[in-house]
């Protein structure tokens, strides 16, 4: 059965952001074995400069660095990154799958964005919208996608 990683910076701290992306990893299970990994924010002071903003970064990339294993397929998101529609995320999951991925890892950075060295991991770089999303609504809104896939990997009904 596929693996499914999402390593995430920063913590769901309200309880609807919980309760949906448990619902989804239930949902899930039937899929792939799905897990979340939460690693921790970087503090930024209030008036950090360039220069601080890019500590911030390198130092939570180097924890998700740490969390990746070296089979892993890795798929970051990224405002800049190549935009796709549902079927085109199922079509994706499906070929990685057909290659013989047994691990696919999506990576949502902070609120500063991923590293360059974070970025240089990703075999995709993927945009759900030019709009800015708070990291927990996009936590949520990945595992959606992820379930929608399946569903239409699977030729399931799902609601539009």
């Amino acid at each position: 059965m596929l693996k499914i990683k999402i390593i995430a910076i920063g913590s769901l701290k309200e309880k609807y952001w919980r309760e949906g992306t448990e619902e989804y990893l239930k949902r899930l299970q039937k899929y792939a074995n799905t897990e979340v990994l939460q690693l921790p924010e970087e503090r930024l002071r209030d008036k950090g400069g360039p220069a601080e903003e890019e500590q911030v970064r390198k130092a939570e990339g180097e924890r998700i660095i740490k969390a990746l294993g070296s089979d892993e397929h890795v798929i970051i998101l990224d405002i800049k990154g190549r935009k796709m529609n549902s079927p085109d995320l199922a079509s994706y999951i499906e070929k990685a799958m057909a290659d013989g991925t047994g691990r696919i890892t999506f990576v949502i950075g902070g609120s500063l964005g991923l590293s360059r060295e974070v970025i240089a991991k990703g075999r995709l770089s993927l945009s759900f919208s030019d709009m800015t999303f708070p990291h927990q609504l996009m936590r949520l809104i990945l595992l959606e996608q992820i379930y929608r896939a399946f569903k239409i990997i699977k030729k399931e009904p799902y609601h539009k």
